[in-house]
């Protein structure tokens, strides 16, 4: 496989561009993702009924933007056949200290899965890491959120017992951790696990034949395609354990389970739709995860996009390959089934 040829086409955004965390410090670093994100392919975002609410939380007020798509009425939806809308709880990227609702792997994604499902999304607008702000806030607010949607399920036209939970890198860390945190306090699990390229590991276990960022290829293609990529969309050891420990606060060590669930036993935790890209640095921890989920036996839905980059679905949803990836979670929603 090869670098897909739309996302290659977009590179020079980001040419020159340093890590990610670099490129969110600089004030003008929104704006170079969002050039790196346009695409060239026409695209029109579904209409569909948006609100905001503020769910309270042990840190104040946690802003949750609501999606809700208008149901299949055919009658071969669930939602058709009186079991409530296909519902998600959504968390975006950014490396614990960037991102927001407006993102596209925030907005974007939520009209897309809503549009295709006929059912409700609901992004989470945690606060993020930077400002004094560290580990368990984020955390905390993801549970917030995640309990408030439980409680009101119904009255988004939802069934709490299909309720699922995801989120995309560091989002996809956020949602796996409030999981673990579920699962330990007996509260209502989701239904489905639902992640994107997630980061659950603070120390990856790089494998040897990918090169560190500005190193040759080894030969195999994987490898060339990563060593070509620009900076900002390579992850380093150094990379991974500083946006850990701006996350946590302190040293790797201090790190709990529910700060880096890779590391945690996931025995007990609901099934899982699992997305990982071709050329990606980070592929290796959301590989792991899935494999342990095995192990314990649960049950996983694993794709490799192939051709894809990190952080793909923040690119235009008028690119192919982002229409499979958004494909592919929305249907993983629409399928979920009761775990409890």
């Amino acid at each position: 496989m090869t670098l897909d040829p739309e996302l290659a086409g977009l590179m020079h955004h980001v040419a020159g561009a340093g890590s990610f965390a670099e490129l969110l410090a600089d004030p003008s670093g929104l704006e170079r993702l969002e050039a790196f994100s346009a695409g060239t392919a026409a695209y029109a975002a579904p209409e569909v009924a948006v609100r905001t609410v503020d769910v309270p939380g042990p840190n104040g007020p946690v802003p949750v933007r609501i999606y809700v798509g208008a149901p299949d009425t055919s009658g071969d939806s669930p939602a058709a056949a009186g079991d409530g809308l296909p519902a998600l709880v959504w968390v975006h990227g950014g490396g614990f200290a960037g991102g927001g609702l407006d993102m596209r792997e925030a907005d974007q994604l939520a009209r897309e899965v809503a549009d295709r499902t006929g059912g409700v999304v609901l992004s989470v607008g945690y606060r993020l890491a930077r400002g004094g702000v560290h580990f368990p806030v984020p955390h905390e607010d993801v549970l917030a959120a995640w309990l408030w949607a439980v409680e009101h399920a119904a009255e988004l036209g939802a069934d709490a017992r299909t309720l699922c939970l995801g989120g995309a890198s560091a989002g996809g860390n956020l949602a796996v951790g409030a999981a673990l945190f579920l699962k330990d306090a007996g509260r209502q699990l989701p239904a489905k696990l639902v992640l994107a390229y997630p980061f659950l590991h603070a120390e990856l276990p790089v494998p040897p034949d990918l090169p560190e960022p500005g190193d040759p290829g080894s030969g195999d293609l994987r490898a060339e395609g990563i060593a070509g990529l620009p900076r900002i969309l390579r992850f380093t050891a150094d990379d991974c354990r500083a946006m850990v420990e701006n996350y946590i606060g302190g040293p790797l060590l201090m790190a709990s389970s529910y700060a880096m669930p890779g590391y945690a036993d996931p025995a007990g935790l609901p099934p899982a739709a699992v997305l990982v890209c071709e050329y990606d640095d980070l592929r290796h921890s959301g590989e792991l995860f899935v494999d342990g989920l095995r192990a314990a036996g649960i049950a996983v839905e694993a794709r490799m996009e192939p051709g894809a980059t990190h952080g793909f679905l923040n690119h235009s949803a008028g690119l192919r390959i982002v229409q499979r990836g958004l494909q592919f979670l929305a249907g993983e929603v629409a399928s979920a089934k009761p775990f409890q």
